[in-house]
């Protein structure tokens, strides 16, 4: 399971005497999302690891001490027996050297032997009792230990969380302001496309009208020379018909003085037709002057108006087109600033995610460091425990000793200070006294 996380992580494992080190690779340089997911993918597996190395270290301690326990165990019952088979054969010896006592001692004897019996099997079930006592008090302390190190963890993943969240909800927040404004900017670079597609349009339609006026004009003045030209060929056509009526009313005179008389007038009437002409065709010219000069002063008056006209589109286009050539420039300067303000947050912000990321590492390493010392110091604990439970047994089993030394020594004293019978056999200690104290009769 380990290896696998470990595998997962790409971090390679040292392993302890209890702990377990663990030495990660940084990953190469990436997005702040990929950065998030991969920092959460971490924290997740190193929670996991530490978890398993925690319960393992707690497994650990636990079959440590089941197993100095029951060594402890075993060997208090194996010198409990020993020191019941020696008793025993004591017992059995003493049995066969006073069998031949008087019932009194036997009573008092097997009264006292099933005290001390009763006594050692109290001891013993005290013992058990105590044992059993504290061993229940041992499971509850780790019982305690186990969910104040739950309660510990729980609180740290709670903090963890909230911290994760945290710093997920300024990288959102940050994140989301970087996207408004470029939406906004690309908005407002929208709107800057559409005014100078507008201004375009407008200069586009200001011209076609230039060219629909100019169109117009020519066609006004080539109407007009047509119209000129049309009215001076029916005055020469109504002329030609004068003369060709004329000279169809000459041939048709016959008398000679009406001839001469008809020529004279025809030549009075010619003279006046060329005259007429001429007057005529000097008030075409001069008609046609005046409307030429007419046409000029016009056309150059409404020239100088279109040419004031265009002068102030322009100077106004010009004005605009600045005026928004220095906005553009602004908002590209503003534009400017606030993208090396966002770099300079950004940056802020990577730099104050290493910081937290090293802090986190060092806690966590403070935390192992903790947790090391803390097996440390149980383990030291326990052994102390173990230490002080060896002495005192070993106290009581002094003790025990002791107490039977004392009372094998009284029964012996009390043995030896009543009178011997004839029929028994003498006890050895007083075998070997000598055969200075005579028996008395019973």
């Amino acid at each position: 399971y380990l290896p696998s996380i470990c595998q997962i992580l790409n971090i390679e494992l040292i392993t302890g005497p209890i702990h377990v080190q663990s030495l990660a690779k940084f990953p190469p340089s990436r997005p702040v999302d990929h950065l998030i997911l991969e920092r959460q993918k971490q924290d997740a597996a190193r929670d996991e690891v530490l978890d398993f190395t925690r319960y393992q270290q707690t497994c650990d301690v636990k079959n440590s001490w089941l197993k100095s326990s029951d060594r402890h165990f075993l060997r208090g019952a194996i010198e409990r027996e020993v020191r019941a088979a020696v008793k025993q054969n004591e017992s059995d010896i003493d049995e066969r050297r006073h069998r031949e006592r008087c019932e009194e001692l036997r009573t008092v004897q097997n009264r006292r032997r099933e005290q001390q019996v009763c006594a050692e099997r109290a001891s013993q079930v005290r013992s058990r009792q105590e044992r059993l006592q504290q061993r229940r008090e041992e499971e509850r302390l780790f019982d305690q230990l186990w969910e104040a190190d739950r309660r510990a963890k729980d609180e740290r993943e709670r903090r963890r969380a909230q911290t994760q969240q945290l710093r997920n909800q300024e990288q959102l927040n940050v994140l989301k302001t970087q996207v408004d404004e470029a939406e906004r900017q690309r908005l407002r670079d929208k709107e800057l496309k559409e005014e100078e597609t507008q201004l375009l349009q407008e200069q586009r339609e200001q011209q076609q009208r230039q060219q629909a006026q100019h169109t117009r004009r020519q066609q006004l003045d080539q109407g007009l020379r047509l119209k000129m030209r049309r009215l001076a060929r029916e005055q020469q056509d109504e002329l030609q018909l004068d003369m060709s009526i004329l000279q169809q009313l000459l041939r048709q005179e016959t008398d000679q003085k009406q001839e001469v008389e008809l020529r004279e007038e025809q030549q009075r009437y010619r003279q006046y037709l060329y005259e007429e002409l001429q007057r005529q065709r000097r008030e075409e010219q001069e008609t046609e002057q005046l409307i030429e000069d007419k046409l000029r002063e016009t056309w150059a008056r409404r020239e100088e108006q279109n040419r004031l006209q265009r002068e102030a589109r322009n100077r106004l286009m010009d004005l605009v087109l600045e005026a928004r050539r220095l906005q553009i420039q602004q908002k590209l300067v503003l534009n400017q600033q606030k993208q090396a303000e966002l770099q300079r947050e950004g940056e802020e912000l990577q730099r104050t995610m290493e910081e937290m990321k090293l802090k986190d590492e060092e806690e966590k390493r403070r935390q192992t460091s903790e947790a090391y010392l803390a097996d440390l110091r149980a383990q030291v604990r326990q052994q102390q425990q173990l230490r002080c439970e060896e002495r005192a047994e070993a106290q009581r089993e002094q003790q025990q000793g002791l107490i039977l030394q004392q009372l094998y020594d009284h029964k012996v004293d009390q043995i030896l200070s009543r009178p011997t019978s004839h029929t028994t056999a003498p006890h050895p200690f007083r075998r070997a006294e000598g055969p200075s104290s005579a028996p008395r009769p019973t």
